[in-house]
């Protein structure tokens, strides 16, 4: 499994009328994502107790885990753009529907409960095929920059998210909201129908007969057997295991012990934030940084050092500097991270290699949080931090002991 994109790009990414299509699209699905669990939450706790809305937000985690990797061998067997435009116009029906049986009866958990489900359904279709969808927009020389832009969508998203939905809840209560998600899922519908899609060389690699299964493996023996991409998912794994806990839950205790706040913790949240979306920045500006796979290795191993440096900062702002040195950095490395994944795996099996990347970040790195708020209770934040810190660390080793990995470079 060697083919590679047939040309690199004629013009670089962010400049490509084509790629801003992509990019329009992309930002107004996660849009639509960020309103849409605000308004499930709101509306989840209006209808039921603490403990029962608790059940209704995770209720797409387990059928997303489950399903990922099968949807990661979706995308690849019948195109990643397709498989997009499908999810969303699902998702967007989902949620459309919900929000009129909102408005038309009132709050209920059993179809939010649904809702979820079937978001969480179609998010292990959805997931692979996003990851899979740049390398037949653009030329792989611009996959990097790409990785940059789709970044900054992610923190645009999150940040003008939540003011939407709320803003949806305020107007109109969680009917509101839903039908404003969904709207703004809608739109990403007929602007990926306008993006131009490359074609990958020389067809499936696989085979036109291989079975599903057959598929699946090919994919998994295609990740083993890569000289850069099997420690780099291993990377990738200890230093979203390390990172996960300390930045979710480990913040939220870490606030109320210092007294900060709520408030507090969002001036760090923020301060991360900003680090983050300067990382994606550069990339985007840049488009490829000379040494990637030693650079992400370095940009780990420092990283985890601010996040051990957060649990004993000094003062608030220390700790908002230090959030925003630690996003400087795992923002970075993150994105090196992805830009390689892009660049290494065969285009034909990108779908495959970001479900399991995406299985790795979205279904086993959050059983972290649970168990760092267990330690946190027994030994205290500081040991805690410095530990996850050390995991984090070990992902950054990994890239700098095997050589391939070190070595590897981004597409000039």
């Amino acid at each position: 499994m060697s083919s590679t994109l047939v040309a690199p790009a004629a013009v670089q990414a962010h400049r490509d009328p084509n790629v801003r299509r992509w990019l329009a699209a992309y930002t107004c699905s996660m849009l639509g994502d960020s309103v849409y669990y605000l308004a499930l939450s709101w509306a989840a706790v209006r209808a039921g107790t603490a403990a029962q809305a608790g059940l209704v937000m995770s209720a797409s985690a387990l059928p997303r885990a489950v399903l990922m990797l099968g949807g990661g061998v979706i995308a690849d067997r019948l195109g990643p753009r397709r498989v997009v435009i499908g999810s969303d116009a699902l998702r967007c029906a989902a949620v459309l529907a919900v929000a009129a049986l909102l408005y038309l009866t009132g709050p209920g958990l059993w179809p939010l409960a649904l809702l979820a489900l079937v978001f969480g359904t179609v998010d292990a279709v959805f997931v692979p095929a996003v990851g899979a969808l740049p390398a037949r927009v653009t030329g792989k020389d611009q996959l990097a920059r790409v990785q940059g832009m789709r970044g900054l969508a992610i923190r645009f998203a999150s940040v003008v998210g939540a003011p939407l939905g709320g803003l949806g809840v305020a107007v109109g209560g969680a009917s509101a909201a839903f039908a404003l998600a969904g709207a703004l899922i809608a739109v990403s519908v007929p602007l990926l129908l306008s993006v131009r899609i490359r074609e990958l060389p020389g067809g499936r690699p696989d085979g036109p007969r291989a079975t599903a299964w057959a598929d699946l493996a090919a994919g998994l023996r295609h990740i083993r057997g890569h000289r850069v991409l099997a420690p780099l998912m291993l990377a990738i794994a200890l230093g979203d295991l390390g990172f996960v806990g300390p930045l979710n839950v480990g913040l939220t205790l870490l606030a109320e012990h210092r007294g900060w706040g709520a408030s507090g913790m969002g001036r760090v949240l923020a301060g991360f934030g900003v680090g983050a979306g300067t990382a994606s920045l550069l990339l985007t500006l840049r488009g490829r940084l000379p040494r990637a796979g030693l650079l992400a290795g370095v940009t780990i191993v420092v990283g985890s050092l601010a996040i051990g440096a957060l649990a004993y900062a000094p003062g608030l702002w220390a700790a908002v500097g230090t959030a925003l040195l630690v996003g400087l950095l795992t923002g970075l490395s993150g994105a090196l991270c992805g830009a390689l994944l892009q660049t290494q795996a065969d285009p034909a099996c990108l779908g495959r290699v970001t479900a399991v990347s995406s299985l790795i970040s979205l279904g086993f790195t959050p059983l972290s949080m649970p168990l760092a708020a267990a330690a946190i209770g027994v030994w205290g934040l500081g040991p805690v931090y410095l530990v996850s810190a050390g995991v984090c660390a070990l992902g950054g080793v990994v890239a700098l002991v095997v050589p391939a990995l070190r070595r590897a470079e981004l597409p000039a």
